[in-house]
């Protein structure tokens, strides 16, 4: 795949007032200064989408209609993206439940006749970038998101993390900030 035909998707999952950019987007906005020549981004904030709670029916009804509204438009921008990266602040040890939502909502788009999702998916990149106060309690979260990426045969890129906590505090962390400058290099 040439990287003129790479298309990133970052989805914010901040649940901060819009437009309050966190140490979470300030480090994956630093690392997509540096995405490969030719390469384009898109950028949603999950929490400015209206995603019905998800409902499981693989053991009653086995399958879903196609999504509408802003849960279509989510699916749309999933499967245009060659490369997902979800920038997700650690929120109790976990992903912020937007991101929770989203891949919930993946287990209905599995079943949607015809759509192929898993199949669709499987081959693209999954990346990580978040912040916490500290590298070991993110690893819960880590550990999550990797499996998610491997149980859609998605190639698993790794989690770029940084010491967040108070406002602007990434800007402390050079190591993360230089890491940012490589983290998209040569894939």
């Amino acid at each position: 795949m040439s990287d003129s035909s790479r298309h990133f998707l970052f989805l914010t999952a901040s649940t901060r007032v819009a437009g309050v950019v966190g140490n979470t987007e300030a480090l994956a906005r630093a690392a997509a200064e540096h995405l490969p020549a030719g390469a384009s981004q898109q950028w949603l904030r999950l929490a400015d989408l209206t995603l019905p709670p998800f409902v499981d029916h693989r053991h009653d009804i086995g399958s879903y209609p196609m999504p509408e509204g802003d849960a279509r438009q989510l699916l749309d921008a999933t499967l245009a993206a060659t490369d997902l990266v979800l920038v997700a602040p650690v929120y109790w040890y976990s992903l912020p439940a937007t991101v929770k939502l989203y891949l919930d909502h993946f287990s209905a788009w599995m079943r949607v006749p015809g759509l192929d999702f898993k199949a669709r998916m499987a081959g693209r990149r999954l990346w990580l970038v978040t912040t916490s106060g500290d590298r070991a309690k993110a690893q819960p979260m880590m550990d999550s998101t990797r499996l998610c990426a491997e149980f859609l045969g998605m190639a698993w890129m790794g989690a770029l993390w940084g010491k967040g906590g108070a406002p602007e505090a990434i800007r402390a962390d050079q190591e993360a900030l230089t890491q940012a400058t490589r983290w998209f290099a040569g894939v």
